[in-house]
């Protein structure tokens, strides 16, 4: 299988490697190039590709419930 590459750098990815892959349109795909010089394609997994949030842990913890009015009056050094 070969293809061409494009003056923006592009290929296609053949139909026999997206299906063996299946791979998407929208799908997240890594190269790796192996000692022998060889370029390697692996499909990223959904987890892997969702890059983690760091507020994510700590999101819904909170044990004061804050009021917006209440809590900008704090911060704004309200009464």
């Amino acid at each position: 299988m070969s293809t061409t590459l494009t003056s923006k750098g592009q290929v296609t990815i053949p139909k026999q490697i997206r299906d063996a892959l299946n791979l998407a349109p929208g799908c997240s795909v890594d190269f790796v190039v192996n000692r022998e010089g060889d370029v390697v394609i692996h499909k990223v997994s959904a987890r892997a590709s969702h890059k983690p949030d760091r507020f994510e842990s700590a999101r819904g913890k909170a044990d004061v419930k804050w009021r917006t009015d209440d809590l900008m009056a704090l911060l704004r050094g309200e009464g």
